[in-house]
């Protein structure tokens, strides 16, 4: 939501005192009603002086915009200059979230995230956890530093190369930082020697920094060395529960993606480094996605051509025609039967106290990709746009340019916020109030985009709101 507020050119000077004040500020307020069900008019039942900066003390800490840090890079060639070469700079996502001051780079692949950044980014850690928590999901941490014992008594040690990020310690013991956890969350359970099948099936998650050593970082955060991911770890006791757990994670996963309103895909996917016997991968269809989807447009039908005869045109279901597109990965999921539990010994004990294998599976979100993703689909060129549950703020109020005709107009914001925020408990925390009157109207909607994601407004004699629409198409 953003609102400007700014005199027309009709005739009277604005408010009279005293009760006319509230009957305007209650006007002000009625877009909020309408789109906030449940407003509370007990903040307008006050008497405001004219001057409203001078109004009633101050209630509520207000957030403004000159003081939140958000390092701008509005021209082209700044923004190419911040990556190594300009080459590097090849899709929109990375283009906006660099110029906008969402992110930052540091080194290649790797970047600071700026305050508006960790905003989106707990709000989608929230929706996540939600939903992983809705189907029984239990929240840990794992250490990133991960012993190479444990990856050579899997066989990935050799097999993953030089995507990990190996190093040595002061006694030359080795370790690498982990780009997943297969085998620490699978060493934790084999050293839980009395786990019963009542305790069965486990959901076990985390939402920690992983690491990859890309041989070349590229598209800003959709492919980069560090990086933020849900992984989440389950274990069951047949292959029948196992699967369906599976279902069960991959319908949450279907939960979150529609819940911030993508358009997405769920394709057939060849399990890779990680192993198993069934993976899936969700993809936000887009042109500069790295992976080719074939899906058929007569059946449910969809696979990463990785799995599937690049030269096929006929759906191995249906016999319909198939036709590719490009998609970004934004989740995968893994059937891992006892791939890694025969190896770690990963038991548990049945109700006659035998000891069995427990069948595994493997889920990943990628978080910061999930981000970068969702400007990448939703933004125009050259405006930014974000899924409503997770945009960094859902009210911006605008004050009038100094100096301008409107600018009796400015006197009202500290009030206006005031009372919003009071009036309606769910923007709390939600609406900033850009004080950067010395800017137009014009250049702060420019600003404005980067934390917004859609509006609304009303008007009251010759103070209006403006409307704006942030909303994804």
């Amino acid at each position: 939501m953003a609102a400007g507020g700014h005199f027309g050119r009709g005739g009277g000077t604005g408010f009279g005192r005293g009760s006319s004040m509230a009957l305007g500020m209650e006007w002000l307020l009625r877009p909020w009603k309408e789109l906030l069900p449940g407003l509370t008019t007990r903040a307008l039942q006050r008497q405001y002086p004219y001057r409203c900066h001078h109004g009633p003390p101050h209630r509520v800490k207000r957030l403004v915009l000159s003081q939140l840090f958000q390092p701008l890079n509005l021209r082209e060639d700044s923004v190419a200059g911040l990556e190594s070469k300009p080459d590097d700079l090849t899709c929109k996502s990375q283009r906006l979230m660099i110029q906008a001051g969402l992110i930052h780079p540091s080194s290649p692949g790797c970047y600071y995230y700026m305050p508006y950044t960790v905003r989106a980014m707990e709000k989608l850690v929230k929706v996540i956890d939600q939903e992983m928590q809705a189907i029984g999901g239990q929240k840990l941490n794992m250490p990133s530093l991960s012993s190479a014992e444990l990856w050579r008594t899997s066989g990935r040690w050799d097999l993953m190369g030089k995507e990990l990020f190996r190093l040595a310690d002061r006694h030359s013991k080795e370790y690498c930082l982990g780009p997943t956890h297969e085998e620490i969350i699978a060493d934790l359970i084999a050293s839980q020697a009395n786990l019963s099948y009542k305790q069965l099936p486990l959901l076990l998650y985390q939402i920690t920094r992983k690491f990859r050593d890309e041989p070349k970082p590229r598209f800003g955060l959709l492919r980069s060395r560090e990086f933020y991911m849900k992984d989440m770890y389950t274990f069951d006791t047949c292959e029948e529960a196992a699967r369906r757990t599976y279902s069960l994670v991959c319908e949450a996963y279907c939960n979150v993606f529609n819940s911030l309103g993508f358009r997405f895909v769920k394709v057939q996917a060849d399990t890779g480094s990680i192993g198993g016997s069934m993976s899936h991968e969700f993809q936000l269809p887009a042109s500069i996605g790295e992976d080719r989807l074939m899906t058929c447009s007569n059946c449910s039908f969809s696979a990463n051509v990785e799995t599937i005869n690049p030269d096929q045109t006929d759906c191995p279901v249906c016999k319909g025609k198939l036709s590719e597109t490009k998609g970004i990965e934004v989740g995968h999921t893994f059937y891992l039967g006892t791939k890694y539990s025969s190896v770690f010994n990963v038991s548990f004990h049945t109700a006659q106290n035998k000891p069995v294998l427990a069948e595994m599976g493997c889920y990943g979100l990628g978080i910061t990709r999930i981000l970068a993703a969702s400007v990448e689909v939703l933004s125009t060129e050259d405006s930014i746009r974000w899924p409503t549950l997770i945009a960094p703020y859902q009210v911006c109020l605008i004050p009038p340019k100094k100096g301008s005709r409107e600018e009796m107009g400015a006197m009202l914001m500290d009030n206006l916020y005031d009372s919003i925020v009071e009036a309606v408990p769910q923007i709390k925390g939600e609406a900033v109030l850009d004080d950067r009157t010395h800017l137009t109207i014009g250049r702060l909607h420019v600003y404005m985009d980067t934390p917004l994601q859609e509006g609304a407004g009303g008007s009251l004699g010759h103070l209006s709101l403006m409307l704006e629409s942030r909303s994804q198409a």
